[in-house]
C-alpha cells in the first residue's frame, strides 16, 4: 500500500485564489478592504520571516496589511495600548499578536485584550467558549486548516474514530471541536495515554501534533487510516536545519490510506485560513456595525 498525499501547499494555493476572489468582491459590495495587522515584538528570526509570509499573502489577496514592530524590551502596558489603539480602529478587522512573545509579556493577557471580534487567531477565551458551545467564532486557524484538508479531499469524517495525539490550545484542544461538530468519535492523548500506539492503531483518522520528531511509527497506524502531521521539528542534516514532522513519513506512507505530511501538508493551510478569518471577521463586523 502507498498512501495518497494530501498536498496542503497545492489547496493552500487554490484556496487563497478563492479568498482573493472573496475578498474582490466584499471590497466591491462594501467599498470596505479587509485589514489584518500583525504585531511583532522583538527580533525573532523565525517570527521575522513569519510575518513577512503574512504582509506577503495579504497582499496577494486583496487584504489590507498593517504591521506593528515593538522592541524587545516593551513593556506589557505599551503592547496593550497599541491592541486598544487596533481595537479600535475601524480600517483593522483582524488582530494577530506574533507568538512567541518576550518573557515579560503574559500571552494570555495579551489575548484577551484583542476584540474577539477582532481574534482571527481564535484564541481569545470567548471565541474558545463559543466554539465548544457550537456557536458561530472565529476558529484557531491550523485545526480550522486540517479540517479543510479532509473535506476536500472527500474524506469523510462523521462516525469515524479520531485520535488527537497533542492537547494544545493551539491545535489540540480546537481540533477536538471541531471533529466533534463533523460527528467524529474523539480521543485525546497526550505524553500520560497508556499504551498510546495501541490507541492509536485504532483510529481512523489520525492527527499528530506534539514536536516529537518521528514519534508516530508504522505500527501506530491502522492499514488504510487517514494520517495528519501538524507537528512541527528541525533536525541538523550537514550543517542545515531540516524540518520534520511528528510522523516518520515513509513508514506512514507504506500503512496509511492518506498522509498529509510535515512539511507541505497543515503547515501551508494556516495562513490560508488566517485570511479566510480576517474577510470573515470584517464581514461579521460590518453586519453587526
Amino acid at each position: 500500500m502507498t498512501a495518497q498525499i494530501l498536498d496542503g501547499k497545492a489547496l493552500a494555493k487554490m484556496i487563497r485564489e478563492e479568498i482573493k476572489a472573496e475578498a474582490a468582491r466584499f471590497t466591491r459590495e462594501t467599498s470596505v478592504r479587509p485589514g489584518l495587522a500583525v504585531i511583532l515584538i522583538g527580533e525573532d528570526p523565525a517570527s521575522q520571516v513569519y510575518v513577512r509570509n503574512k504582509e506577503k499573502a495579504c497582499g496577494e489577496a486583496g487584504i489590507h496589511s498593517i504591521r506593528r514592530d515593538l522592541p524587545a524590551n516593551a513593556s506589557q502596558d505599551e503592547v496593550l495600548a497599541l491592541i486598544d489603539r487596533l481595537n479600535m480602529d475601524p480600517t483593522v478587522h483582524g488582530i494577530l499578536v506574533q507568538l512567541p512573545v518576550p518573557k515579560q509579556i503574559a500571552p494570555l493577557v495579551v489575548q484577551e485584550r484583542v476584540d474577539p471580534r477582532k481574534d482571527v487567531d481564535g484564541f481569545h477565551p470567548i471565541n474558545v467558549g463559543r466554539l465548544s458551545m457550537g456557536l458561530e467564532s472565529l476558529v484557531p486557524c491550523t485545526p480550522l486548516g486540517v479540517i479543510e484538508i479532509l473535506k476536500r479531499a472527500n474524506i469523510p469524517i462523521k462516525g469515524t474514530n479520531c485520535v488527537i495525539v497533542g492537547r494544545s490550545n493551539i491545535v489540540g484542544k480546537p481540533m477536538v471541536q471541531l471533529l466533534l461538530r463533523e460527528h467524529a468519535t474523539v480521543t485525546v492523548c497526550h505524553s500520560r495515554t497508556q499504551n498510546l500506539p495501541a490507541v492509536c492503531r485504532n483510529a481512523d483518522i489520525l492527527i499528530a501534533a506534539t514536536g516529537q520528531m518521528h514519534m508516530v511509527r508504522k505500527d501506530w497506524i491502522k492499514p488504510g487510516a487517514t494520517v495528519i502531521d501538524v507537528g512541527i521539528s528541525f533536525e541538523e542534516v550537514n550543517g542545515k536545519f531540516v524540518q520534520r514532522g511528528d510522523v516518520h513519513r515513509q513508514e506512514a506512507e507504506e500503512t496509511a490510506g492518506f498522509l498529509s505530511p510535515s512539511p507541505g501538508g497543515p503547515g501551508p493551510m494556516t495562513i490560508a485560513m488566517l485570511l479566510a478569518n480576517t474577510v470573515k471577521a470584517a464581514r461579521l463586523q460590518l453586519a453587526h456595525a
